[in-house]
């Protein structure tokens, strides 16, 4: 017959929790552990140029002018100058 008594539980097997009297110790550091990691992580790329430079916008009418060019529409100097009037200063 199944014991009844301080340790039983529905094996029969006593104890009941994981690592005895250091479970709840044990999960408490692995929720600790799993929040810094994920607080780290987010801090490490919110920092400025983590990852890459900000992009720098091209204007759409530069790819207008290319094709233009590509196609043979206009000569090399109009495109040179219109590329100039066109892209921001860098």
């Amino acid at each position: 017959m199944w014991g009844y008594g301080p340790h039983w539980d529905m094996m029969g097997w006593g104890g009941g929790s994981w690592l005895g009297p250091f479970g709840m110790f044990f999960w408490f550091l692995l929720l600790i552990l799993i929040i810094a990691a994920v607080v780290w992580f987010l801090r490490r790329n919110d920092r400025p140029g983590a990852e890459r430079p900000p992009a720098v916008r091209r204007p759409p009418a530069l790819d207008v002018l290319e094709e233009r060019y590509a196609r043979g529409e206009i000569d090399r100097d109009e495109y040179l100058q219109k590329k100039r009037d066109i892209a921001p200063p860098v």
